[in-house]
């Protein structure tokens, strides 16, 4: 089987598993919730784009070009979890969705809020290091 063929199985095999069911620590929101996390990602992106925009054309210094963390924060945190199939806030709440947004299941067994809660603070931290990385890239742009 080429490496090709195999990647094609494997992202087929998490697809199915990971858009209808729950799995702890895994993967807590379906196709919808995802849905919402690319859009604040998108709207993340953008706002921090501006932001850079804004801050480098307007001779901003170095301090206040700290301020584009804010949007990349926005964007980390939608990205990082729209990638994961994994919402911070339903795994820190113990819950999950995977039918229409808002529709809230609760998660059962304190093992599984345990592995929601680890996932989430994992996923906080990714998204604290990136948006991090992003905002030191504006600060270090030339003035």
């Amino acid at each position: 089987m080429t490496i090709m063929k195999s990647l094609m199985m494997n992202t087929k095999m998490s697809n199915n598993s990971s858009d209808s069911s729950y799995i702890a620590g895994t993967c807590n929101i379906g196709p919808s919730e995802i849905k919402r996390r690319q859009t604040v990602a998108a709207l993340g992106f953008i706002l921090t784009i501006l932001s850079a925009f804004l801050l480098v054309h307007g001779h901003a210094t170095r301090t206040t070009r700290l301020s584009a963390f804010i949007p990349a924060m926005v964007f980390s945190v939608g990205w990082v979890q729209s990638r994961r199939k994994f919402c911070l806030a339903f795994g820190l709440m113990g819950t999950f969705n995977f039918g229409k947004a808002g529709q809230l299941s609760k998660v059962q067994s304190p093992e599984d809020l345990a592995a929601d809660r680890a996932t989430a603070l994992s996923i906080l931290r990714q998204a604290f290091i990136l948006a991090f990385a992003i905002t030191g890239l504006i600060v270090l742009l030339p003035l």
